[in-house]
């Protein structure tokens, strides 16, 4: 498992004190959930982008509940 070491300017120490203690979290963990977060969002943000152009060349295709529910 590899170490890393994070400098803090006194805001940012101030901000995780204050999340370690409203989540009950130690700072490695949250440290670790804020880039899994991120990494989440990038993911996210390239499927949006990835179905506009699809809406926009008209290949996306809605469907509707009925017929969602007809092909379970």
């Amino acid at each position: 498992m590899a170490v890393i070491s994070v400098r803090f300017n006194p805001y940012e120490e101030k901000v995780l004190k204050k999340l370690e203690t409203y989540y009950d979290e130690d700072r490695s963990k949250l440290l670790k959930k804020s880039m899994i977060e991120m990494y989440e969002n990038l993911v996210d943000r390239k499927e949006i982008e990835t179905f506009e152009i699809k809406e926009k060349n008209k290949k996306a295709h809605f469907y509707s509940a009925e017929e969602i529910l007809k092909n379970i």
